[in-house]
């Protein structure tokens, strides 16, 4: 297929390993302008969760696409938003019964920090090593997971303070031993650099995404639990990537036995449609000033009929019990993958959310060696991603439909992206 030519117009800000022009998608695969087919194990970076195109939340679409495209919440309210609260009530636990609605990620995570601030009076926030929250001015002053996100665009908003994440490989500990050590830093930081009484909310992923998709240990999250509690701080859970099922339960923090006082979602919301949000009890949200916040397009009706369509096609089908399934298929064949290729140090991860990071015979990070697995991959007809803030780490994120033969397909790929290296 000749190349199209809009494509040199396109701004090289969207940074690309290959060019793919998507003529349609359908469950778990991708499928070009010139007839090939790919197994999307990226799934647009953990956003078509119920696969591409399913059928249930397609028609939503078509539907209220045909009633209502725009019903501005400052001055009407729409079924399909009233309704998607109605459903994520019944996955959510007691307590977190407030909602707001934005368009991306970022916009979430910046309502959820302005949120905190106006609830508690306190300036500073509280985020962890490696995180990955937004590119906006607000958004990309909490990100650490790589300078590119940060680098020229200085200053940055003031009171924001990091404190180490448990990433046990990197500091060569074992879990509960890293656990212990960024537990400890944390309490150390409110005491020498950002005091208590100032501080208004700690900002967490429940599953490092762009950080290298690492799950901290269980004991980690509810010493923060703890913290939060003993020094008034709320706690906030950025779910963007871990939510909707993608761990194998409706939200990351639920591995860990804790309750977030703010929540943070979008990505798997909506199976592909702009939708966004900020969680949290009708207590705090009572605190926040009508009319400080808002936004044009936020809670969209067509997109917020595709998220309802979503949750429900999610509970139905039994996507949840087939990420847990799948995922243990997958995690069991990367680590037989791994006792024959001693450059992957590490296969981790929470139902099908999987890192497989790479290191080198010096125990270094090996981004060469992940970015050509993610080629060899490519050129089989498997799309993967890298991530981890030396790009060392490839993220496996199929949809929740996968199946069992798509998982082994998968497999057999990647080994022989190792066997048969393509240049």
């Amino acid at each position: 297929m000749s190349e199209h030519p809009a494509l040199s117009k396109v701004s090289p800000v969207w940074s690309r390993s290959w060019t793919i022009i998507a003529e349609r998608g359908e469950g778990a695969c991708l499928y070009s302008a010139d007839g090939k087919e790919y197994l999307d194990f990226t799934t647009g970076i953990g956003v078509t969760n119920t696969g591409h195109c399913h059928p249930k939340v397609v028609k939503a679409i078509q539907e209220q696409a045909a009633k209502l495209l725009h019903g501005q919440a400052n001055i009407v309210l729409h079924r399909p938003m009233l309704d998607l609260i109605q459903e994520l009530g019944e996955i959510l636990p007691e307590g977190l019964d407030g909602f707001f609605f934005s368009n991306s990620g970022a916009e979430a995570v910046e309502g959820a920090m302005k949120l905190a601030r106006a609830a508690t009076g306190r300036t500073n926030i509280i985020v962890f090593q490696g995180s990955f929250h937004g590119r906006t001015v607000g958004t990309m002053s909490l990100t650490t997971s790589k300078t590119i996100y940060r680098g020229g665009y200085q200053p940055l908003m003031p009171g924001v303070f990091v404190a180490p994440y448990p990433y046990a490989l990197r500091y060569g500990w074992n879990e509960e031993e890293a656990s212990r050590w960024c537990l400890n830093e944390l309490e150390y930081l409110l005491t020498s650099q950002t005091a208590p009484e100032e501080t208004a909310a700690m900002l967490i992923e429940p599953v490092l995404g762009e950080g290298g998709y690492i799950a901290p240990p269980r004991s980690f999250m509810q010493g923060l639990r703890a913290i939060g509690d003993r020094h008034g701080l709320l706690l906030i859970a950025d779910e963007i990537q871990s939510g909707f099922g993608r761990t194998g339960r409706w939200f990351g923090f639920e591995h860990y036995d804790i309750v977030p006082d703010i929540l943070v979602i979008a990505k798997g919301l909506a199976s592909g449609m702009p939708l966004s949000g900020v969680i949290a009890s009708q207590a705090l949200m009572q605190k926040w000033t009508p009319g400080s916040h808002g936004g044009t397009y936020g809670g969209n009706a067509v997109s917020c009929a595709a998220a309802v369509a979503t949750l429900r096609a999610m509970k139905e089908e039994g996507m949840l019990e087939n990420a847990k399934a799948r995922g243990k298929q997958l995690m069991a064949g990367l680590k037989s993958l791994q006792k024959k290729h001693p450059q992957i140090a590490e296969v981790r991860g929470l139902g099908l959310m999987v890192g497989v990071e790479f290191r080198d015979g010096d125990g270094q990070p090996d981004k060469p060696a992940a970015k050509s697995a993610v080629r060899g991959c490519y050129e089989r007809g498997l799309l993967l991603l890298t991530c981890g803030p030396w790009d060392n780490t490839i993220r496996f994120i199929p949809p929740l439909i996968v199946t069992e033969e798509q998982i082994d397909h998968s497999l057999s790929l990647f080994e022989a992206a190792f066997n048969d290296p393509i240049h």
